[in-house]
């Protein structure tokens, strides 16, 4: 294992960067090891991409997300009202409006329902 540890003070905060390379077998012990390291000043590690800018999960981008957000989407593509799409899955158009906002989960079969008139894979909308 070879490396080199950088620091920088800002203020009230110290920028430390490492950079090293570690044996692909030994990179488990290590990783566990900088995590708890983390974990135990309570800073969060947040994974980079080969530019070294921070990746974020869908959560943190979108927190209000859900898949009714999907159903929404694709019924405007498709130039759909709500009652519209209501007929076509053989449901009142109330139930597409709770879908859409959130207030009623998307279960398997209406999910598979909504691939057929949407003409995508159903686990769009789970």
């Amino acid at each position: 294992m070879s490396g080199h540890m950088r620091t920088r003070t800002t203020g009230e905060s110290v920028e430390v960067k490492l950079n090293f390379k570690v044996s692909r077998p030994d990179f488990p012990v290590v990783e566990k090891a900088l995590n708890s390291l983390m974990d135990l000043v309570k800073h969060k590690v947040r994974p980079v991409n080969e530019d070294g800018e921070e990746l974020f999960t869908f959560d943190e981008v979108f927190p209000e997300a859900h898949p009714g957000m999907a159903v929404r989407g694709f019924r405007f593509r498709d130039g759909l009202t709500q009652e519209e799409l209501a007929d076509r899955l053989g449901v009142a158009q109330t139930r597409v409006s709770e879908l859409e906002s959130g207030k009623r989960r998307i279960s398997v079969a209406m999910a598979k329902r909504l691939s057929t008139v949407f003409d995508i894979p159903y686990r769009a909308f789970l």
